[in-house]
């Protein structure tokens, strides 16, 4: 096993990336300080700036939600790739995403990555696998992660690997504006107290305002919290630069329990076991399928949820991560049974879209 005190050596083009986030997080950081004074004032506390900080250097850790069961071009799950390979790739690697799929030279993601990293990958014989690996920042120890709109699991990585991450506040296809690292990390704390203020509508569904939101950060974290951010569309990017092992980097595997007794469960059971982590079982989402939501997604998603239950699901099972991920591996292995809905492409983006109502909307896992 490898030592978990040590780093991976990055690779020019990562080493420019970070420094080119730091760089443009320092240059906004004056600005930003003002900007959180003046949240902290107006939330009355008693707090510093460089006390909420040291808070999130000490509390928060990177997670990266995934799907487990979604099937890679070579027709392996992303399980079983975890499993046989021991490290976690990017999209620019595996060719599928829980979001976009625009990871390729000239796509959308590309584009993104260019103007975030100061063209660090765009350079001449930079490999897809020096790439960086998406996640977040889970400030408040969500028990799903910090971004279940990807994946119904999630690794929860040693504190090591924030020192090798740059954080944006929001998605990077959103073209955010607040930016950051470790020790520059002024500038997204400003967006995020900002993004409490009034609303407070942030970090997921239990959304809080500044005050709830700092005093959370700042409590006593000796035990996980349990709950279910749900954050499906408002939570801090991270992006981590340099390869990321399992046995090196990851600190817990997460698992949503509709794996419990199935292959896939058994999988990370067994990575978890061979590279020394514990297996965690957060408490996952279920809906009846007459329970979906026709608003939130659109109107395409209840009939598709009939569909996916009267064709896939067990006697009893309610519409949870499982039986969507039975639903999308038929997709790609038997494209012609679902050719009445038209491209594939559409029917998986319905079936993020499906599971988007489940993490919203979802009751825990009773089974």
């Amino acid at each position: 096993m490898s030592d978990p005190a040590t780093t991976p050596v990055l690779t020019p083009a990562q080493a420019a990336a970070l420094r080119y986030v730091r760089e443009v997080a320092l240059r906004d950081r004056p600005a930003a300080l003002g900007a959180i004074a003046g949240r902290l004032a107006s939330a009355d506390t008693a707090y510093r700036t460089e006390e909420v900080i040291a808070a999130v250097a000490a509390h928060g850790r990177l997670t990266l939600n995934f799907h487990p069961d979604r099937l890679l071009p070579d027709g392996r799950a992303v399980a079983e790739a975890l499993d046989q390979e021991g490290v976690y790739r990017s999209q620019f690697e595996t060719g599928i995403s829980n979001g976009g799929l625009t990871a390729f030279p000239g796509g959308d993601r590309d584009r993104w990555e260019e103007t975030l990293f100061g063209g660090a990958y765009q350079r001449p014989g930079v490999l897809p696998a020096e790439r960086p690996k998406y996640g977040g920042l889970n400030l408040l120890d969500h028990a799903d992660g910090a971004c279940p709109r990807f994946g119904s699991c999630h690794l929860r990585l040693r504190p090591e690997a924030l020192a090798r991450a740059t954080f944006s506040f929001g998605d990077s296809h959103t073209q955010p504006t607040d930016f950051g690292t470790l020790d520059i990390f002024e500038p997204v704390l400003a967006a995020l107290l900002s993004a409490t203020a009034g609303t407070g509508v942030c970090l997921g569904a239990a959304g809080m305002d500044t005050s709830t939101l700092l005093r959370a950060l700042l409590r006593n974290r000796a035990r996980r919290s349990g709950v279910a951010g749900r954050a499906l569309d408002d939570y801090i990017e991270a992006q981590i630069h340099g390869e990321l092992s399992l046995a090196r980097d990851v600190e817990a595997l997460v698992v949503d329990p509709s794996f419990r007794g199935t292959e896939v469960g058994r999988i990370l059971a067994g990575i978890a076991r061979r590279h020394g982590f514990p297996l965690r079982w957060h408490a996952g989402f279920e809906l009846p399928v007459d329970g979906i939501d026709a608003e939130f997604r659109g109107p395409a998603i209840p009939p598709l949820a009939a569909r996916v239950h009267a064709e896939f699901a067990r006697p009893g099972e309610p519409v949870d991560a499982a039986l969507i991920g039975r639903a999308a591996a038929s997709v790609v292995r038997e494209p012609d049974r679902w050719a009445d809905r038209g491209p594939i492409e559409v029917t998986l983006q319905h079936l993020k879209q499906l599971w988007h109502v489940l993490v919203r909307f979802g009751t825990p896992t009773t089974a």
